[in-house]
Formats: structure tokens, C-alpha cells, sequence
């Protein structure tokens, strides 16, 4: 393992709150050491950073992988190039089939272990088969590894069976990733319920429909004292729900994705299936609160939300097309428009995707401390390019940002010290 020393990095720790320029010495894969005038040791490689952004490496709260039971959208081995390619070194895993077997959460993990550059954290299922009934096995599932319990896209709506999942996850410090959509009022909807959507004659989902579940789900948090994550929050009816939870104290926690704070229900524009995501799209006043909560810190993570669909799953009438978008690669980019505008700082947009996860997930991440696994992440936050379907590293190409314009190039990622991008 080579031992490196980066010198001229403009430093960017939001768990310590450091933006300074200076050196970061890496030494047997940690971070040894770093300040404005560190000495270059005996034997130590030097990577001149010019000037760029150092910040610790991305940890992305929910991706899909595709593997194991889907390859043909996505492998390990592809996804973990595109997250390298985004700067991401760590990686929370929604499977295609849900993992109820700890077996299927051991292989998820050590296949990410396998990869160098890539540290794969599994969800486990929340219910047998992802089927939103009976409880799988939490404990076993923990013990081999699962970051949390959640079936996914697929709401559980059973507020029995949510209430027994709080209560058991509680038992065993896990918290269950709930996907806010009341199923019957979401079921075959395609766009944001409204005038959009009745003009184009596509299915409606009212906004409603998150709101909904995320208040029921704030009721059984307070009933059993459960942690409940949300994910994708895109409305503003549930963000508001979302602070009052948090200001009460209870354990209540949100992310959202890039799509849902920088697009509006209009990027479907003339049946752009790229675009037909889960949860829709939505209203522009609902994209403002999103950016709102993001600066408020109601919500407490940027995702990905890496959905990999093939080809042919995209190119279908908007109606019958599969949801979801590519995410892994354009992560960084999309969220820094936000500092570029200026409604995030520099610091509080990367917390959202370093320190903040880190710490809901309990793990030893998204930090420049000393001592601590030197996952790397270097960056120009000013280099422009184009986000291009069928360009993007990876085997997903269904991006929903496709031909739009972004600033902020990640020149280098490193895993444990060593360099796997760039």
C-alpha cells in the first residue's frame, strides 16, 4: 500500500467544520495527518491537488445495484466504477429481490469488499419476501450485517405490521427505511396528479399520498419509540410533517435525491421516460421546499436513489415505462448547482452526502479525523460538463439529467488510500 501526501488541497471536513488549504498525509491506508505545513516523510508519494477540493469520500444512503437477480440493468462491478467515478467509497444497498436470507446480506457485502473501491452496506428486508407481512428475521439479519430493514420502493402498508417493524428494529439499533407512498392512492400512477398529467392522459399520483403515509408512520414512531427513515422525500405537506416530528423529538429521519431538488414534474416534457422516477416528479413549489429543508436540516441526507433500468424497460410508453434513474455518477455534480446558486454552503452540501449519513448509519465515515480509513474524495468545483445518456460510467445509462449542463468534476477517488478513480 503506497503512502501519499496531497499537498495544495483546499481541505473540506464538514463533520469539524475545516475549509482551509493544506496538505493530507495518508499512511497504511488512514489518514495520518493533515494541516498547512506537514512535512513530506521519507518514501511518501506527493500528489499536488492544485488548488481542488479534499473531502472525504461520499457515502450514498440508497442505491440499487441490480445484482443479485437483475444484471442485465446493473452489476457489483459496474456500479461500484460508476460510484468510484462519482466519488462515492461508501454505498447503502437496496437489493432488486428483497435479502431475507442473512446469507444473501453477507455475499452482498463481501462482493463490494471485492470490488477495492467500494464499501457495500445491505439493506435487509423489512418483510418476508419484501411481501409487507410477516416480519423477516431482524436479528439474523443484523448479525450478518445489515445497515437497516426496508422493502424498498415498495411501501409497507400495513400499519400493524409497520408498528411490530419499528418495535423490532428498536430492539436491535436499526431503524426501518420506509418508501412514503399510501399504495392504493400511488398504484398505477405515472406523473404527479394535475393538470400536467390529465393534459398528457397519463395516470395521476397525488401528492397526497406521501403525506399521508409519512404522517401514519410519525404516529407509530411516537407509539414505539422506532426510528423511521424516509426516503425520497419530495413534497412539501411531508417535509412540514417531517420538522414537526423532529422538533417534538422524536426519532424521525429523511433524505431526499438530487431529481427532487433540482427538477420539477416538466422534465417529463413530452413523455420522457428518463424522467418517470419514484416517487414523480413533482410541482416546482414542492422542488422549493425540498430546497428549503435541505438548508433547515430537516432533511438529513442526499442520496442517490440509483435506480438501473434497461434500455428496453425505458423505451415504452411513459404509462408502461419502469421508474427510476441512474444516479450514482452525477451525485456530486448535481447537488453542488445548489452551492453554485447559492442556497446550500459548500460544507452543508457535502454533510448531506459525508458526515450526516455517516452518523445516522452509526459507521466510521464521511470524516477527514485522523486515524480514520482515508476514503478520498478530490474535486473541482468549478470544471464544466455535460451529464450524457449513454456516456455515463457504468451499465445505466437512464439518467434523468441527460443534456443538462453541471459544474463540479471529481478529479480523484481513493478507497483506503489507494487511488480507484481518476
Amino acid at each position: 500500500m503506497t503512502d501519499i501526501l496531497i499537498t495544495n488541497a483546499r481541505l473540506l471536513d464538514p463533520a469539524t467544520g475545516l475549509d482551509a488549504l493544506g496538505a493530507l498525509l495518508v499512511r497504511d491506508g488512514r489518514i495520518l495527518d493533515h494541516g498547512a505545513n506537514l512535512g513530506r516523510p521519507d518514501g511518501v508519494a506527493v500528489l499536488d491537488a492544485a488548488g481542488a477540493c479534499l473531502a472525504p469520500g461520499l457515502v450514498d444512503l440508497r442505491a440499487s445495484l441490480g445484482e443479485p437477480g437483475a444484471e442485465h440493468r446493473e452489476t457489483i462491478a459496474t456500479g461500484a466504477l460508476a460510484a468510484a467515478a462519482g466519488g462515492i467509497t461508501t454505498l447503502c444497498v437496496v437489493a432488486e429481490h428483497p435479502l431475507d436470507d442473512p446469507a444473501l446480506v453477507e455475499f452482498l457485502a463481501r462482493r463490494g469488499d471485492a470490488t477495492g473501491s467500494l464499501t457495500i452496506l445491505p439493506y435487509a428486508a423489512a418483510t418476508r419476501g419484501g411481501a409487507g407481512k410477516d416480519l423477516a428475521e431482524y436479528g439474523l439479519l443484523r448479525e450478518a450485517g445489515a445497515i437497516g430493514f426496508s422493502d424498498g420502493m415498495a411501501a409497507i402498508a400495513d400499519a400493524r405490521t409497520m408498528r411490530l417493524a419499528l418495535s423490532y428494529a428498536r430492539a436491535f439499533g436499526a431503524f426501518i427505511a420506509q418508501a412514503p407512498q399510501e399504495p392504493s392512492l400511488s398504484a398505477g400512477g405515472a406523473a404527479t396528479e394535475g393538470e400536467r398529467a390529465t393534459r398528457m392522459g397519463l395516470p395521476g399520483i397525488p401528492a397526497a399520498a406521501e403525506a399521508i403515509l409519512v404522517g401514519r408512520d410519525i404516529a407509530l414512531a411516537r407509539l414505539t419509540g422506532g426510528h423511521v427513515h424516509f426516503c425520497n422525500v419530495s413534497t412539501g405537506a411531508a417535509l412540514a410533517l417531517i420538522r414537526a416530528a423532529k422538533d417534538e423529538g422524536l426519532d424521525v429521519t429523511a433524505d431526499t435525491a438530487p431529481p427532487y431538488f433540482d427538477l420539477n414534474e416538466t422534465a417529463i416534457g413530452d413523455y420522457r421516460t428518463y424522467a418517470k422516477l419514484s416517487p414523480p416528479l413533482r410541482a416546482e413549489s414542492d422542488r422549493l421546499a425540498v430546497v428549503a429543508a435541505l438548508a433547515d436540516g430537516t432533511i438529513d441526507a442526499i442520496a442517490s436513489d440509483h435506480q438501473p433500468q434497461d434500455a428496453d424497460d425505458k423505451r415504452l410508453p411513459f404509462a408502461q415505462a419502469a421508474a427510476g434513474g441512474a444516479g450514482l455518477a452525477t451525485l456530486l455534480a448535481v447537488t453542488l448547482a445548489q452551492v453554485h446558486g447559492g442556497k446550500l454552503p459548500m460544507l452543508a452540501a457535502l454533510g448531506l452526502m459525508t458526515d450526516r449519513p455517516a452518523k445516522l448509519l452509526g459507521i466510521a465515515a464521511g470524516s477527514l479525523t485522523r486515524g480514520a480509513p482515508a476514503d478520498l474524495l478530490l474535486f473541482d468545483p468549478e470544471s464544466a460538463w455535460q451529464v450524457t445518456a449513454g456516456k455515463m460510467p457504468g451499465k445505466a445509462q437512464n439518467t434523468p439529467f441527460d443534456g443538462r449542463p453541471v459544474e463540479g468534476r471529481v478529479i480523484a477517488t481513493f478507497k483506503s488510500g489507494r487511488r480507484v478513480f481518476g
